[in-house]
């Protein structure tokens, strides 16, 4: 399969979540489609940067965060609603839940001693902290590309 198409198969995957949560947050109807094309775009653009490009993860989750952020601003001014509206549904599809999870594993394996040997506790210390270290990136990496675009648009106010 074509990476256009994975992409686009990945998008439409992203859209229904981004429509999921937009529904459970109570965003109000007008603002559903913003949401699914929010959620659509950046998870979308991440995994085409990702797999038609060769760029990291962590670069590729920044991309599609700026992309939902510039989007998130836009519609807000559109359809006179906070940016944060759109912004939030739109990365939550791009939240690192599999490394994160994978962290809070090692960490309890780590914590329980259940280690068969020195050799295990390092390769799990080693997998856990690697796994925690994306997880942070990637958390980062979605806070900026949806703070970047309100901190360039943000009207500045005179000083008294």
């Amino acid at each position: 399969m074509s990476v256009v198409l994975l992409v686009l198969e990945d998008a439409l995957w992203s859209a229904l979540a981004a429509l999921g949560f937009a529904m459970l947050f109570n965003a109000p109807r007008r603002a559903l489609p913003a949401c699914v094309l929010a959620g659509a775009l950046g998870h979308g653009l991440r995994y085409g940067v990702m797999h038609g490009l060769g760029a990291s993860l962590v670069a590729s989750s920044l991309l599609g965060a700026l992309a939902v952020g510039f989007l998130a601003r836009w519609c807000a001014v559109r359809l006179k609603m906070p940016a944060i509206v759109f912004a939030v549904v739109g990365v939550i599809p791009m939240v690192p839940g599999a490394y994160a999870f994978r962290t809070m594993i090692g960490v309890l394996q780590i914590a329980g001693g259940i280690m068969e040997d020195s050799t295990t506790l390092t390769q799990v210390m080693t997998q856990t902290v690697q796994n925690g270290v994306i997880t942070a990136l990637i958390l980062a990496a979605l806070a900026m590309g949806i703070s970047v675009p309100t901190m360039i648009f943000q009207r500045q106010k005179p000083v008294v």
